[in-house]
């Protein structure tokens, strides 16, 4: 008899362990490649040698094509206004086009009261072929000046890390040297009003291949300044 209840008290031990397990979420990294688990948006910005000719806008493919060597712009729209051009759009490719200077891309409004804690979260990491690299900087003007103001925090995308590292502060905030001093004095979130005309400078030196994923309800909080 005590063996009996032994028995059974070990089968509801082992029970209450999965299933405490099973609820548990996982963050750790999806298949430990230093992303996390969960519903997300990928973007894939390719690296072409050629210069595309077709028309891409509307072309959502969740791809954007970039000179493999040289600049684009990726002008971002904000799919939260309600008054806006790309509202309700969530995630999605406008123009995948980069290889004549300039694509577009929609995305929500990460942090609508500059509380430093952003509602999703971006991941990124660089594939293809060994040696090539690139730089991304988020950018807007400044209605005020007319100025052209990028993030102080620029992100480098090279093979040396084949993981992915979270990129919040990197490409949904600005961090602006308003008295020219050399140092971060304001911090700007995507689509604040203080800017306008948002958007990521791509430098590509060689790299094919920078994928981006966006996690929404995955939270990030990012320094100050």
């Amino acid at each position: 008899m005590q063996r009996t209840c032994f028995c059974v008290l070990l089968v509801f031990v082992v029970a209450v362990f999965l299933t405490v397990a099973l609820v548990v979420p996982a963050f750790a990294g999806e298949k430990g490649n230093g992303a996390p688990s969960g519903p997300h948006y990928n973007l894939n910005l390719i690296g072409v040698q050629k210069g595309k000719t077709a028309d891409m806008t509307g072309n959502n493919g969740a791809r954007i094509f970039v000179p493999l060597w040289g600049n684009a712009k990726i002008m971002l729209c904000n799919s939260s206004d309600s008054a806006g051009p790309c509202y309700g759009m969530d995630f999605a490719v406008l123009d995948a086009n980069g290889t004549d200077g300039v694509a577009s891309f929609a995305l929500p409004e990460p942090d609508p009261t500059n509380s430093g804690t952003s509602s999703y979260s971006v991941f990124a990491r660089a594939l293809g072929t060994p040696g090539g690299k690139a730089s991304m900087n988020t950018c807007a003007t400044d209605p005020t000046t007319g100025e052209v103001v990028c993030s102080m925090y620029v992100l480098n995308l090279d093979r040396s890390n084949k993981g992915f590292e979270n990129v919040t502060k990197y490409l949904l905030y600005i961090y602006w040297d308003t008295n020219g001093d050399g140092l971060a004095d304001t911090r700007v979130p995507l689509f604040y009003d203080s800017l306008q005309d948002y958007f990521w400078a791509y430098d590509n030196s060689g790299l094919k291949l920078a994928q981006l994923r966006f996690y929404p309800g995955v939270q990030t909080t990012v320094p100050a300044l």
